[in-house]
Formats: structure tokens, C-alpha cells, sequence
């Protein structure tokens, strides 16, 4: 438990044990459907920004990215088809799993054993650098940050994610979003020569 001697706290002071109308509300943060408004808004303003080839090249650089951060904090969570790659790695108990901590889920239920890095917020944070850096619209980057942290934080309401957790997620999906970004111009700059 050493590892988390900061992280502990401040699991304890961010969970708490909400009403079961914000059990709803965090749910429905922490999956797809409500956001998927947000993702055809943010196709059609690339769209309207860069034609069918910068959503084209978009989907590409988001499908590629958002995959590659998945599949990373799979391993790191022994998952995914490189779990035996893996194997020796220690990872960490959610703190659903952690003893003293089984009672902070707010009736999530039951996720996997480990939670070592969040792809929740790995993905979210992919999704957010990218599409806020390829529209560079003010609004929409306070917008999607908004979005991200509330993702993120929706993973610690329900006792699935450590703090730690969350920041190695999010560290993982900045790194997925530099990808991300160099696959859309390259792309995108291919598309807009063939054009020509």
C-alpha cells in the first residue's frame, strides 16, 4: 500500500456517497450514449472546417489513437490480447477490490479486478486534445475539458479508478493525442494533394 499513500486520501475525499439521482447522472457521464451528440457536432464542425477529407482523416486519427490508448491500459490491467506479454507486471486492485474501500461504488456494481490506468480516461483525453486542437475553437476546448474531467472523475464516483489512476490514464492519453494529431496532418495533407 505504500505506492499509495497520497492516493488513498484524496480517493476518500473526492468518493462520496451520493444521492441515487447523481448515481444516474455519473452513470450515464461515465458511458457512451450522452455523448454521442457531442461527437456528431464535433464531425460536423470538422466538416464544415476541412470538407469529408478532414473528417476522413479525422476518424482515421481518432480510430487509431483512442485504440492504442485502450489497448495500452489493457495491458497494464492484464487485458486485452498482450495480457501474457505482461504477465509479471504488478498491477493494482481497484478500489472496489481494495480492502476499506469496497463500500465507496455508489451501486456501480462490479468492474475488472485491476485498474491500473484508466482507459476511460486515457480515451477521453485522446478524444478531447484531438478534436479540441483540430477545430481550435475556444469553446469547444473548455467544452471538451469540461467533458474529460467529468468522465474522469465519474470513474473515482463509482470506486473504479485511484486518483493515480485517473493521471496515468490521462498522461497516456496525451500521448495517444500526439499521435493522433501527426496521423490527421499527414493524412489530411495527403487527401487535400490527391485533390489537387
Amino acid at each position: 500500500m505504500g505506492s499509495i499513500t497520497w492516493d488513498w486520501p484524496l480517493f476518500e475525499l473526492l468518493n462520496f456517497d451520493g444521492p441515487s439521482a447523481l448515481d444516474c447522472v455519473m452513470r450515464l457521464v461515465s458511458g457512451i450514449k450522452l455523448w454521442v451528440p457531442l461527437y456528431i457536432l464535433i464531425l460536423y464542425i470538422v466538416w464544415r472546417k476541412f470538407g469529408w477529407r478532414g473528417v476522413v482523416a479525422l476518424l482515421v486519427a481518432m480510430g487509431v489513437a483512442v485504440g492504442f490508448a485502450d489497448l495500452v491500459a489493457g495491458v497494464f490491467k492484464h487485458q486485452g490480447p498482450l495480457k501474457d506479454l505482461w504477465a509479471s507486471f504488478p498491477a493494482r486492485p481497484r478500489p472496489m477490490h481494495t480492502e476499506g474501500l469496497e463500500a465507496f461504488t455508489n451501486g456501480y456494481g462490479n468492474a475488472g479486478l485491476n485498474g491500473s490506468v484508466s482507459a476511460h480516461a486515457a480515451t477521453i483525453t485522446t478524444i478531447a486534445i484531438i478534436a479540441s486542437r483540430v477545430i481550435g475553437k475556444r469553446w469547444m476546448t473548455i467544452l471538451l475539458g469540461v467533458v474529460a474531467v467529468a468522465v474522469c472523475y465519474s470513474r473515482i464516483y463509482f470506486a473504479c479508478h485511484f486518483p493515480q489512476d485517473i493521471l496515468l490514464g490521462a498522461l497516456l492519453g496525451t500521448l495517444s493525442a500526439a499521435v493522433g494529431l501527426w496521423i490527421f496532418h499527414r493524412l489530411h495533407k495527403i487527401l487535400t494533394k490527391e485533390k489537387k
